[in-house]
């Protein structure tokens, strides 16, 4: 049984960092086996200031113009992220009208930080949330 349930015509499901964490293999979650790719929608300085180890980039920019999954996203479920929750609702939807099986993140980057779950910058060192 897959950890998604894939909806024609529907809104894609909302997960909290802690099932997201669970999903994608990050911090000490187990539960789900981290098959899940942690894609983040933001914009390219709020990645660089700081994104989940591990995490894919596609922002939602580049996504809405129509820009392909990167090739460690594609075939596998998503569990997409943003600051918030805003943009990430905005990427969900859109990859699963394409066919992706996605979720988004309540809460964002945001509530992933305050969570304690890890948050690197572009250089690998200590991350924090732009």
């Amino acid at each position: 049984m897959s950890i998604f349930r894939r909806s024609r015509g529907r809104s894609p499901g909302r997960v909290s960092v802690r099932e997201a964490a669970a999903r994608t293999g990050h911090g000490n979650a187990v539960e789900g086996g981290g098959e899940a790719v942690l894609l983040d929608v933001r914009e390219p300085y709020e990645w660089q200031a700081g994104h989940a180890p591990g995490a894919v980039h596609l922002p939602l920019s580049a996504l809405a113009a129509g820009a392909e999954l990167p090739a460690p996203a594609r075939a596998r479920p998503l569990v997409v992220i943003c600051r918030s929750g805003n943009r990430s609702r905005q990427a969900a939807e859109l990859l699963v009208a394409r066919g992706s099986q996605a979720v988004d993140v309540t809460g964002g980057m945001r509530d992933w930080a305050g969570a304690g779950l890890p948050v690197v910058d572009a250089r690998g060192a200590n991350g924090t949330v732009a």
